[in-house]
């Protein structure tokens, strides 16, 4: 069961990387089986097809960022602090070239021609986001903490854009820096009491 199960595990993991590299049609199951030394049929006994694949890809993808934020929200409890930690969290990951984009923000930027299946999961993740960004802005209104020009909503769909820009223009000039220039203005506005 392992190997199955360990196989599955190299499938997807190639199958993200592939992803990033090129979107959503930027792959096919050839390109995984040479990374992964496995022939063909093998990733169809796990994923039927390419749809199958990749919506359980951002099926775990979503679990994995809805875990990452309730670690975040046991263990930093200051508003200001949660998004600044998610920040970094980005910033390290293009930085090292671990997780140089979010998955479902490429795949977001393909929604018009994705299957309806893998859609549907880019749009939970994208709702996922979006309220546990509100609710740190709202809780953070409330104490006092972060400083909102518009309704905690409306901030959240801005921090989450934002961010998601200053990927894909750290991407589009190859410099990993270009992410904190974009977002430190934002988490300084945001903490700064006007």
């Amino acid at each position: 069961m392992s190997t199955v199960s360990s196989t599955a595990d190299d499938i997807l993991a190639c199958a993200r990387t592939l992803i990033i590299a090129g979107g959503y049609n930027g792959f096919s199951y050839a390109d995984i089986a040479d990374v992964v030394g496995i022939r063909k049929p093998s990733i169809h006994h796990h994923f039927a097809s390419k749809v199958d694949l990749v919506r359980t890809l951002v099926a775990r993808y979503r679990e994995e960022a809805q875990a990452g934020l309730s670690a975040l929200e046991r263990n930093v409890a200051d508003p200001p602090e949660q998004l600044k930690s998610y920040v970094a969290y980005w910033e390290a990951c293009i930085k090292d070239a671990t997780a140089p984009f979010c998955v479902c923000a490429l795949l977001a930027s393909e929604l018009p021609i994705l299957p309806e299946e893998v859609a549907l999961e880019v749009r939970a993740h994208f709702r996922t986001l979006s309220s546990w960004l509100a609710a740190v802005m709202e809780r953070g209104k409330r104490q006092g903490r972060l400083h909102l020009s518009g309704t905690a909503r409306v901030e959240a769909e801005g921090f989450m854009a934002t961010v998601h820009g200053a990927m894909l223009s750290a991407r589009a000039y190859g410099d990993p820096k270009i992410f904190a220039t974009i977002t430190r203005p934002l988490l300084e506005r945001l903490s700064t009491r006007h």
